[in-house]
């Protein structure tokens, strides 16, 4: 059985994810969906046990309103309320109960709204030893025909998480094109390169992968117009440091990319 996990805070984003969650599953046999919350502990000397039970019957009832709504009939949505701090819970609950993706909404436009909206987000990718799937606010699902993983081309062999991407690979059974964007590509690979597209083959050539390298100074611009021109239906990516997709975790394109992006985009931990 395929596990995926959807935290809810009852926002647009997240109920978005949680749509999306669900007609992802369609197309998934003996899947598993879980709509999650997570409330906050309130400290008062004056609250009672039947005051704490309440919180956690309240949060499950919404989660319940929540699944009605988008999976009605549906018998492998299970809803779960949990007390405690958002991640380390979220954390904690993944690893005891084998979960296999996460699927969570992103949301804010503006610069100060995305700090504290996509927060949350973010340093689950940091934080959780399981893949992510980030939905953005705009997105519905059409399939996951096509799928591209952006690549930095240094080290693949040692760097890139080979046994979770063929996971997600083997999960969706999609395209798949392998793609690298860098400011200094010209008509020839540089021998470098070239070894490390030999690597790559190497290693996920049971998928018939596509190859594609595309100079460009913005990686936002370059990946926006591949997605576009591709007809792309997710982007993966491997946030790690010492590469441009260690820039998630900062203010730059690949960040931007998280918010801005017309796809969801999957992050796998290096």
């Amino acid at each position: 059985m395929k596990r995926f996990i959807v935290p809810v805070d009852f926002s647009d984003a997240s109920i978005n994810a949680a749509k999306y969650a669900v007609s992802l599953t369609n197309d998934i046999e003996n899947a598993e969906i879980i709509l999650y919350h997570v409330f906050s502990h309130i400290t008062f000397t004056t609250l009672t046990k039947k005051d704490e039970g309440s919180r956690q019957r309240v949060s499950e009832e919404a989660l319940e309103e929540v699944k009605s709504k988008i999976g009605a009939g549906r018998h492998n949505i299970t809803v779960i309320a949990e007390e405690g701090s958002f991640v380390e819970t979220l954390a904690d609950y993944v690893l005891g109960n084998d979960i296999d993706l996460i699927i969570m909404g992103i949301t804010g436009s503006s610069r100060i709204s995305q700090v504290f909206m996509g927060t949350n987000t973010l340093n689950v990718i940091r934080n959780v030893n399981t893949p992510v799937m980030i939905i953005p606010p705009d997105a519905y699902y059409r399939g996951l025909k096509k799928i591209v993983f952006t690549s930095d081309f240094k080290d693949v062999a040692r760097t890139t998480p080979f046994p979770s991407l063929k996971k997600i690979l083997d999960m969706f059974k999609p395209n798949l094109d392998i793609l690298n964007v860098d400011s200094e590509h010209y008509v020839e690979l540089t021998p470098e390169y070239k070894i490390e597209r030999d690597e790559m083959e190497e290693k996920l050539g049971q998928y018939s992968p596509t190859f594609s390298f595309l100079r460009s100074y913005d990686f936002l611009d370059g990946i926006s117009s591949f997605l576009e021109t591709k007809n792309i239906d997710a982007v993966i990516t491997v946030p790690r440091k010492h590469s441009f997709l260690s820039q998630l975790f900062k203010t730059s394109h690949t960040k931007k990319l998280a918010y801005h992006a017309k796809v969801p985009i999957i992050a796998i931990p290096a």
